[in-house]
């Protein structure tokens, strides 16, 4: 395959400017983002790219090379309709960026993303992310940083239909090489948290894809979001899960119904796990960072039933290897990724013995990614 730069010039006919951004693993605090919670996620090595140059008109031309399909955008068009393809994740944001008054000129865009799709590593905040900076790059535009983390959350919420929290475009846009970052998704305030050395992300991909926009993803937040009511009911200061207590929880269980006090059980425990692996990662204590690990899949297997059969898998093959501290699912769940943490000396190991034993279980391979943790998103000059 040609260089990006390379591909662009022989389908469109100019030079372009290129800008990245990359895709995320979760270590911990999974579905509590929009809950206002904590997470602590990292920026990764795979990356979404974005190549672009202007064009005349009010039009953007997409092509997708990963998908060999092109799709056209009329930036002067009213009433903008998603079509539930990949495309809407770029119209999206142009459609926000125009709807907080930044007139774009048109563009010519080539899309190469590393970040497999449906993965659960956040391929649609890597495009959302690198789109942004891309159209407002080729418009003469700036944005400050946060608020574009935002707009592309806006745009997945409102435009793609995915009710997601801010970690995906908060990551894209703020992670750092060799940290992850203890979020607090209220006040979106941040701290970067250095990553041992002797330590390697590996990304196990169960090849089970999901659609998060599908149902599951949004019905798991209404859920969350109605048991927070019955709660607030009784604690006026409760206005997400994120202000509860499991106290509150147990005194209001036969109000709740047993579903969504499971979900909400999940939420409240899996925010404390984050406060707790934050200060494992602070003193180095790998061996209870790891055991955080486990037991938030446990309660996203359980409670908020988001695993399925092959993450599940892969989580208990890891935890047979050498040198594994620590072992879950990662991203929305129903399929995607396990994120590990695996001692450097053993990650070849760790490849091979989980490979062999996937396929022998699940009847299917698994592709399996290491990487550091990566920079947030820019322009690649």
């Amino acid at each position: 395959m040609l260089p990006l730069t390379d591909s662009f010039r022989q389908l469109f006919g100019q030079a372009p400017r290129v800008f990245r951004a990359p895709g995320r693993v979760n270590l911990i605090g999974e579905h509590t983002d929009y809950n206002d919670g904590f997470v602590m996620p990292a920026a990764i090595e795979l990356a979404c790219w974005v190549a672009i140059a202007g064009r005349e008109d009010r039009r953007l031309a997409i092509h997708s090379q990963n998908l060999q399909e092109t799709a056209e955008v009329d930036l002067d068009q009213s009433q903008a309709q998603r079509r539930k393809r990949w495309s809407d994740y770029v119209q999206g944001v142009a459609v926000a960026l125009e709807q907080r008054g930044k007139k774009l000129r048109g563009a010519n865009l080539l899309i190469h993303s590393e970040v497999p799709i449906g993965s659960g590593l956040s391929s649609s905040a890597a495009i959302e992310v690198a789109s942004g900076l891309a159209l407002l790059a080729n418009s003469g535009l700036e944005l400050e940083r946060l608020e574009l983390a935002r707009l592309c959350q806006s745009a997945e919420n409102e435009f793609v239909g995915a009710r997601c929290g801010i970690m995906d475009q908060f990551t894209a846009c703020f992670g750092q090489a060799k940290h992850a970052l203890l979020l607090d998704c209220r006040s979106l305030e941040y701290r970067p948290l250095p990553l041992p050395a002797g330590v390697e992300l590996v990304i196990c991909d169960s090849g089970v894809r999901h659609e998060l926009a599908g149902g599951e993803y949004n019905a798991r937040r209404a859920e969350c979001e109605a048991g927070a009511r019955v709660l607030a009911r009784y604690r006026p200061q409760v206005r997400a899960l994120r202000d509860a207590s499991l106290d509150d929880l147990e005194r209001n269980r036969s109000e709740l119904g047993e579903v969504v006090y499971r979900r909400c059980r999940h939420v409240i425990t899996e925010n404390a796990r984050v406060l707790q692996a934050a200060e494992a990662l602070d003193r180095g204590d790998l061996r209870e960072f790891g055991r955080l690990m486990g037991d938030s899949h446990l309660s996203l297997r359980c409670d908020y039933e988001v695993s399925c059969p092959e993450l599940d898998v892969l989580v208990e093959l890891a935890g047979k290897q050498k040198g594994v501290f620590g072992a879950r699912m990662t991203g929305g769940g129903f399929g995607g990724c396990t994120i590990n943490l695996v001692e450097k000396g053993q990650v070849e190991a760790f490849r091979k013995a989980v490979s062999q034993g996937y396929l022998e279980a699940a009847g299917r391979a698994a592709k399996i990614y290491v990487s550091e943790a990566a920079a947030g998103a820019g322009e690649v000059e």
